[in-house]
């Protein structure tokens, strides 16, 4: 496999406190990526300046090759590089349907002038973009509240819908950030079951925030762990979690 994502000595700092120090990481391409940490450890900080929602003080970011430091997370969403939230950001007013149908960008129907000038066109444009969003529905298992104000559906079932936004795009790299988080447990493996599927049929790279390690464990190989900023180790689930050092930052060192 090829890299995909490379993290280069990267620098970030708040106040003068370092967050990222330091730190280098690389993502392979067809790969699940996990990276845990305690709380703290930079991860989340780490997301946003791969993703363009934070830009570093030092060092570089690596695309496919192509230098993408400080690039915005709009030009790096039209590059196939997307993430996620830990919240969900749906479009509460919205149904489940049409919050997937708005993800496509550069929409004829958004110009007014296409609208006016070209109504066929928008129209085609238009079922072309609801047949998709039905498909892709059909696929996250939501087929059943596709009607359904994306506001009234329950944290699972926001978190697929937003899983789902990714794929009416042509994404390449998704950056999921605690997908798990306030999901039930029938979802969560729902959730689990697209995001395998998305890798294995679709191609899709993740790199993977999550305190779930049972869903570490699944999902994830290689594993990266971070700690004040910087890789402590990396290695398969059963690596990470036989090492003492990565224990120690855990959990504290054992008392005697």
């Amino acid at each position: 496999m090829s890299t995909i994502i490379e993290v280069s000595h990267v620098y970030k700092a708040f106040g003068g406190l370092n967050v990222i120090n330091d730190c280098s990481i690389q993502v392979e391409q067809g790969s699940i990526t996990g990276m845990i940490g305690p709380n703290g450890a930079g991860k989340t900080t780490l997301f946003n300046i791969i993703a363009g929602n934070l830009p570093l003080d030092a060092g570089r970011v690596l695309f496919d090759g192509e230098d993408i430091t400080n690039m915005s997370s709009n030009e790096l969403f039209h590059k196939g590089l997307l993430r996620t939230f830990q919240i969900a950001h749906e479009f509460s007013n919205m149904t489940a349907l049409e919050n997937l149908m708005m993800v496509p960008p550069r929409q004829l129907g958004e110009n007014l002038f296409s609208a006016w000038l070209k109504p066929g066109e928008v129209s085609r444009e238009e079922s072309e973009v609801r047949q998709r969003a039905m498909e892709v529905i059909d696929f996250i298992g939501l087929s059943h509240v596709r009607n359904e104000l994306a506001g009234n559906l329950s944290g699972g079932q926001k978190k697929l819908l937003e899983l789902g936004r990714t794929m009416m795009t042509d994404a390449r790299v998704v950056l999921l950030d605690e997908i798990a988080a306030g999901v039930n447990r029938t979802l969560l493996g729902d959730l689990v079951a697209n995001i395998e599927r998305l890798n294995r049929e679709m191609g899709y790279t993740f790199l993977v925030i999550e305190h779930d390690m049972d869903m570490i464990a699944r999902l994830c190989d290689p594993v990266i762990v971070l700690a004040q900023g910087r890789v402590m180790m990396e290695g398969t689930i059963q690596e990470v979690q036989s090492n003492p050092e990565v224990i120690e930052a855990y959990f504290g060192a054992p008392t005697e």
